[in-house]
This record gives C-alpha cells, structure tokens and sequence, in this order.
C-alpha cells in the first residue's frame, strides 16, 4: 500500500510538472504572439499616415490650383472694369458730340449761302459765322472730335458712306472724289462716316 501511496504522489508530481510546461509553453506563445501583433500595428500606422500624406498633399494641390484660378480670375476681372472705365471717359460725350454736329452742318451750309460779290455788310456777317464755325471745331478739337474730309483719299468703307460711283478717268478707281457730307471721329471711333462720291473705271 506505501507502494502505490508512493508511485500515485509521483504520477501527480509529473502531471504537476507537465502542466506547469505546457502553461509555461502556453505563456510563452502568448507572450511572442503580442509582439507579433505590435510590429503589425506600427505598420499599419506607417501606411494610414502615408495615405494620409498623400490625401493631404493631393488637398493641398488642389486648394492651390483653386487659389491661383481665383487669382487669374480676379485679375481680368480687374482688366475688364478698367478697359470699360477708360471706354467710358473716351467715349462719354458720344452721343452729346453727334448732336453738336448738326450745329456745325448748318454753320457750314450757311457760310455755302453767302455769295461772293455780297455787300460788306453781309461780308461782315460771313466772317462772324467763320470765326464761330472756327472756334467751334476747336472747341470739338480738344475733346478730340475731329473731322473727316476725305475728298481725294482712298474709299474706306469704316470711315466713308459711299452715295454714289461716278466714272472719273483721271483718279484711281476707289478714290473719294466728292465729299457730300463730311464725317467726324470722336478718339478715333466714328461717331458720323463721311458721305462721298466715288471713283470707278470708265
């Protein structure tokens, strides 16, 4: 019976020792499978922050370009306002400019009207009227309204009204011969083409 009693304390010793092996064996597996798991992990963050990186820099990029589009934008906006204030101030007294044009039309016609062998009192009145119409057109001169006579240049259909083609062999074809009313420019815009006879092959 002391037998048995010892060879049953020895058998629970070994399974005592082999379990004590397998837990040790256990904690060990479990104790590499978390280092495992970490290295893992840093990894993973390595690639979240990369793709954050590049979500950043793509953002980045794209609030730039954005940016630089408002940018350019603003820019010919600006251009634009500028092109029509100074559009405004050139051509403000467009519409006032053709109507002083009828008053120099009938100072013209008048001076037409005077014949030659007149009395001196009509003379007089004659270099009244010149001396108005004169002053006039400098007055339109500093405002920048100039005159078009073209009797004698070349036809320009943006500048001329042909009324009518007259043969003339002794001028080039297209060549302003008479100038039946005359135009007028206000900074180089016409604001009233010239009315004129031209030129054609006889």
């Amino acid at each position: 019976m002391a037998g048995d009693d010892a060879e049953k304390d020895a058998a629970v010793k070994n399974a005592d020792t082999d379990g004590q092996q397998e837990s040790a064996d256990a904690a060990d597996q479990q104790g590499a499978e978390p280092g495992n798991t970490g290295q893992t992990a840093a990894e993973a963050d390595n690639d979240i922050e990369a793709l954050i990186a590049e979500a950043v820099a793509a953002a980045l990029a794209e609030q730039q370009d954005s940016v630089l589009r408002a940018q350019a934008e603003v820019q010919n906006m600006r251009r634009r306002c500028e092109a029509d204030v100074e559009k405004a101030h050139k051509f403000a007294l467009e519409k006032f400019s053709a109507e002083l044009l009828t008053v120099i039309d009938n100072l013209e016609r008048a001076l037409d009207a005077v014949p030659d062998s007149a009395g001196e009192s009509v003379n007089a009145l004659r270099e009244g009227v010149e001396l108005t119409l004169k002053g006039f057109l400098e007055t339109c001169d500093k405002f920048n309204i100039r005159q078009l006579n073209p009797e004698g240049e070349p036809f320009d259909p943006q500048m001329h009204q042909a009324m009518s083609m007259v043969p003339n062999p002794d001028v080039e074809p297209n060549t302003v011969v008479a100038v039946v009313q005359k135009g007028y420019l206000l900074n180089d815009r016409v604001i009233r083409p010239a009315m004129v006879m031209v030129s054609k092959a006889g």
